[in-house]
């Protein structure tokens, strides 16, 4: 025969105890999914192409790595992890930063890229929207955003180069985040700064490069 049934709990004072017992379990059990960590303990992940990637240069030596030194020095707890590639375009980032986003979990999340995208003649247009869902997606992970702007050296014409700065501070205003406009403002039009090509940091900018978004990124942590 069976027993008197239990009494009713409330939908409400149910629910109550659920998240009551669900928390209880994470603190005791020590269970904790990264997305529920601060987002400044978790990892910073830098999405870029050969500016960031060491194009050419020592490893170790690139403004990312340096970057890893100097955090461990401030925030030894802190990973970095450098997804970026040489040759890389915002359509190629676009594609590859959902897994990235699942795979690693960060908190911070640096946009570097845009500038292939400028020297192979791809519609601008693209290349902003690229950046946007690139920032979107970030924030829908539960990460923070930092834009990393460029410039185009003077022979793409004076119109050209405004219309592509200009795209970095529409996405930037947009969708409300900071954004470091030139990260090569300290020597962009000096050549003794760069590698043969012209095109590429050397090493001795490198310093130079990191203090440029240091800054900026010390306010995120």
């Amino acid at each position: 025969m069976p027993g008197p049934a239990a009494p009713r709990v409330p939908d409400g004072q149910a629910r109550a105890r659920r998240a009551l017992l669900a928390a209880l379990a994470a603190t005791l059990g020590g269970v904790a999914t990264p997305r529920d960590a601060r987002a400044s303990d978790r990892p910073l992940l830098v999405l870029g192409d050969s500016l960031s990637a060491e194009y050419g240069l020592p490893r170790g030596s690139g403004w990312v790595a340096l970057l890893e030194k100097r955090l461990a020095a401030r925030r030894p707890a802190l990973r970095v992890v450098n997804a970026s590639i040489s040759g890389e375009t915002t359509a190629g980032g676009r594609t590859r930063l959902p897994e990235l986003l699942a795979k690693h979990a960060p908190g911070i999340v640096v946009v570097e890229l845009g500038g292939n995208d400028a020297l192979r003649g791809l519609p601008l247009g693209g290349t902003e929207a690229n950046l946007r869902e690139m920032v979107r997606a970030a924030k829908a992970a539960g990460a923070r955003p930092l834009l990393l702007g460029m410039r185009m050296p003077p022979n793409y014409g004076r119109a050209y180069g405004e219309q592509f700065e200009a795209v970095y501070r529409r996405v930037a205003e947009a969708e409300k985040v900071p954004l470091v406009p030139f990260f090569l403002e300290a020597f962009g039009e000096n050549e003794a700064f760069f590698q043969p090509d012209r095109i590429h940091p050397a090493e001795k900018a490198q310093p130079l490069m990191l203090d440029a978004v240091w800054p900026t990124l010390a306010k995120m942590l």
